[in-house]
């Protein structure tokens, strides 16, 4: 899975995710730079991390709450291929969505999964 999510998020990026991704629960930025630090030889600081994941928040791979003075975050995105989804919808909106149906439309055994998929849905 690294090197999927090295195709969509930088390496800081991919590091915090996979701490978020091991996380039981919503977590705090001390808990995540904690993680990311074991082991490490130069430590991260504790801005570096909170700014990496503000930014992931704001592209809606991470939510977060306000708990106190500090935030908890948890894992919107499963994986790095719905990271690589949403960025696709963000940046090119509508056009990403209907250009994923025309590739559907045209490829039997795409349009064959999709419908697999959405009768799937809850």
């Amino acid at each position: 899975m690294s090197g999927e999510l090295s195709r969509v998020l930088g390496p800081l990026e991919a590091e915090v995710m996979q701490a978020m991704w091991a996380a039981p629960r919503p977590v705090s930025v001390r808990a995540v730079l904690d993680r990311l630090n074991t082991g490490r030889g130069a430590p991260l600081a504790y801005t570096t991390v909170m700014t990496v994941m503000a930014r992931l928040a704001e592209k809606d791979i991470l939510r977060r709450e306000l708990n106190g003075r500090g935030y908890l975050y948890e894992a919107i995105a499963a994986d790095a291929a719905a990271i690589a989804v949403r960025n696709v919808v963000r940046d090119f909106g509508e056009g990403a969505i209907a250009g994923f149906v025309d590739e559907a439309r045209a490829d039997p055994n795409l349009r064959r999964q999709l419908e697999r998929l959405l009768r799937d849905e809850p």
